[in-house]
């Protein structure tokens, strides 16, 4: 299929027929995804009362789910949009870990990538929602649990066997970097060394973004926060700043493109050659839920881009599953159709 493209050129203009026939080519693609899961466990409960024991509230327990989070969450979503999902990653023998195994083992995700280690915590955010009848519950209290320690070496070495396997038919090689250890820079650089197929590797790392620098990425998508972060500085309204911290890192990683996402202010575009692009939020800027968001932006980017999209194609079409999946609650995925109509529904608006 032949589509326009804007690669290459200097407007910020896409064509919305052509992102739409790039997401018509997610289905199929296959797409490793290497990285940390995490079980994203929400306990939702009723007010009954505050407690006499102390100024709290108390909660009669309604039901307890547990989805996908983190690098989990950005699988989740590249299969929601129709990708082959080859995820390399590791979970603890426990509940949180068997939890995700059966959440994707029942969707017929390969799981020959995933090691269990024993004695090993898998990362899990219980949030505690709560509300009265007839009313909408809010979070009111988060607790994590995390590994104490690092992976033992012995899990690291199935790790880098798994992922290099993995890549061999991959068409691309997304890397989910929470910092709990199960993803980092030398077996990524190890897994693609000698590897005569060239594909997109996309980047989202909450602590250690330039440590993948020799790497190889084509492209990151950290959020505005993280930017700041990784270079001491506070961006708020200053596009200035905003644009020197993001070519700073567009440098020093060697990036094709640096996508910067920035919540109800869209996203920014950074590109070789000094050009920078704001992208508007699709969508409301009031957001219902952000959980996981960077996940579905990482997600959509990264089909995209192995569907052969330009850096500005693939982040417009990261742009629009971005304001369609802060619209739901909890921990969510944007289907394939659901992109497709949304491209579409703009299309059609933009040419009335």
């Amino acid at each position: 299929m032949k589509r326009s493209s804007t690669k290459g050129k200097r407007s910020a203009v896409v064509d919305l027929v052509a992102l739409a026939g790039f997401v018509e080519e997610f289905g199929g693609k296959k797409v490793a995804l290497f990285g940390d899961f995490v079980a994203d466990e929400f306990q939702y409960g009723d007010i009954t009362r505050v407690s006499r024991e102390a100024p709290v509230l108390i909660l009669r327990h309604r039901e307890t789910k547990v989805v996908p989070g983190g690098g989990a969450n950005a699988a989740n979503n590249l299969a929601a949009l129709g990708a082959r999902v080859f995820p390399v990653t590791a979970v603890g023998d426990d509940g949180a870990g068997n939890a995700l195994i059966s959440y994707f083992g029942a969707k017929g995700m390969d799981q020959s990538g995933i090691v269990r280690v024993k004695g090993w915590t898998t990362p899990t955010k219980t949030r505690f929602l709560a509300g009265f009848a007839h009313t909408v519950s809010q979070q009111v209290l988060r607790m994590d649990r995390e590994p104490a320690g690092v992976l033992p070496e012995a899990a690291r070495k199935k790790l880098r066997k798994a992922l290099g396997s993995k890549l061999r038919s991959a068409d691309a090689l997304a890397i989910s970097d929470y910092g709990f250890g199960v993803a980092w820079p030398d077996a990524v650089l190890e897994s693609l060394r000698g590897k005569h197929k060239a594909m997109p590797v996309t980047l989202d790392s909450r602590f250690q973004l330039h440590a993948y620098a020799k790497v190889g990425v084509t492209a990151a998508t950290p959020n505005e926060p993280e930017l700041e972060a990784l270079h001491h500085e506070t961006i708020g309204k200053n596009l200035e700043e905003l644009k020197r911290c993001g070519a700073a890192t567009l440098e020093v990683m060697r990036l094709n493109a640096l996508l910067v996402t920035r919540g109800c202010d869209g996203m920014a575009l950074f590109e070789r050659g000094g050009r920078v692009t704001q992208i508007p939020v699709h969508g409301s800027d009031q957001a219902v839920d952000v959980t996981g968001a960077g996940d579905t932006v990482l997600a959509a980017y990264t089909l995209a881009l192995a569907c052969g999209a330009g850096a500005l194609e693939a982040a417009h079409i990261a742009n629009i599953a971005g304001g369609l999946v802060v619209m739901k609650r909890g921990t969510a995925t944007v289907s394939r159709e659901e992109l497709l109509e949304a491209i579409r529904r703009e299309a059609g608006g933009a040419a009335s």
